[in-house]
């Protein structure tokens, strides 16, 4: 039986080589005791940089995603990443068990609360639009234009359909047999 949720890794093509958050500093050799603790971390990516690869399965195909910092996949780990969607993509109702935060970069994202997807009731976002998704609350979306978007959170970031029958990982194991 298939997990309806799982985590949504983002391993990219070409990230290996990147700065890692979190690095962890020694603790100094007169304090035993004492923790480590998180060295200082800076991530500067100038946008021709940004290693492109396919989303992770859990979306609808077509968009493609570029982890910038952190891990998307591990608890309580910060992160910053980006999708492009297509001209027409669309997102069916779904959550996540942690809140997201969304920056419309360029094009138009549409976005839309609620577990079923309405178009009419949906919100236009433009170049500079946000949008913050509580933990847990149903929501959908969609592109109109080449869209990118940020989006950065706590990990884990997982997705869960409503319908599981919308589940991009589900159509994909089915359509094998």
């Amino acid at each position: 039986m298939m997990k309806v949720r799982s985590t949504l890794v983002l391993v990219v093509a070409g990230l290996a080589g990147a700065a890692s958050v979190g690095a962890l500093a020694q603790a100094p050799a007169k304090k035993p005791a004492a923790a480590a603790t998180p060295a200082p971390s800076h991530v500067m990516v100038a946008a021709a940089d940004l290693k492109w690869g396919p989303a992770p399965p859990a979306m609808p195909p077509g968009a493609q995603a570029a982890v910038i910092a952190g891990d998307p996949s591990q608890a309580g780990s910060a992160f910053v990443m980006r999708a492009k969607l297509p001209d027409g993509y669309k997102v069916p109702p779904h959550w996540h068990p942690t809140d997201e935060n969304v920056t419309v970069l360029s094009g138009t994202f549409v976005a839309g609360m609620g577990e079923t997807m309405n178009e009419a009731s949906m919100k236009a976002l433009a170049p500079g639009g946000f949008v913050r998704l509580a933990k847990k609350a149903p929501h959908y979306a969609m592109a109109k234009g080449e869209t990118i978007i940020q989006i950065h959170g706590t990990g884990p970031f997982e997705i869960t359909y409503v319908n599981p029958n919308d589940d991009p990982r589900k159509k994909a194991t089915t359509g094998a047999k």
